[in-house]
């Protein structure tokens, strides 16, 4: 088997599968955006996925909407979603056409064009902490939701792409449960990331909110 060059776009193929089998595969991937200022490039070290309608912990478990309408379209293609009302997040879209299912690029390490994310992430302490987060990686590499819906597999010039990069050995890779989802989704064990790596982000379980309630 010959091997595949790093700077070669990763092909439909790759995300036309099961979601916990792209999960895994996408880390030590190197993603390109490519903004109006210049490139900026990162290297994924942590992912989590999340497997549409059969799963109460995705954007998809209650059926298409305007919002996650991406998330149901051809694999390979972005979902980018709002949070908050503050953050975006970056998702690669996975399975077949017509199931939804995702991959939510957690964190990664700025390879290429750190000046760029760092001015746009003046309160990282250090390199690590540029794309350390779902909502970091996302204001690191200027995302938002104008790039929903974009081709990841286009390569050249376009918005983002996912390039096939440098995987990890297996044993680098580590998995268990996903940040901050609660519910029966709780305890899939299907957030991956590098062991050891200084940019994965750490584990917060979910913390239910609670409703403010008036003085009697």
């Amino acid at each position: 088997m010959t091997d595949v060059p790093e700077r070669m776009p990763l092909n439909r193929d790759f995300f036309d599968r099961p979601v916990v089998d792209v999960a895994p595969d996408l880390l030590g991937r190197t993603l390109v955006r490519h903004t109006p200022d210049g490139p900026i490039e990162l290297r994924l070290t942590e992912v989590e996925a999340y497997d549409g309608e059969g799963d109460p912990g995705s954007h998809a478990y209650r059926g298409r909407t305007e919002r996650n309408a991406a998330m149901f379209g051809p694999p390979g293609h972005a979902y980018v979603y709002f949070i908050y009302g503050m953050w975006f997040s970056l998702n690669a879209v996975c399975g077949p056409e017509g199931r939804a299912s995702g991959v939510l690029l957690r964190a990664g390490e700025i390879l290429s064009g750190a000046h760029l994310a760092a001015a746009r992430r003046p309160k990282a302490r250090s390199a690590h902490e540029l794309a350390k987060g779902p909502a970091r990686l996302a204001t690191a590499l200027a995302i938002d939701r104008t790039l929903d819906g974009t081709d990841l597999c286009r390569g050249g010039d376009a918005p983002l792409t996912l390039l096939h990069g440098t995987p990890p050995t297996p044993d680098r890779v580590c998995n268990g449960p996903r940040t901050g989802v609660g519910g029966d989704g709780a305890h899939h064990p299907w957030r991956y990331w590098i062991d050891g790596d200084p940019t994965v982000s750490p584990y917060r379980r979910h913390v239910p909110r609670r409703r403010a309630t008036s003085a009697t």
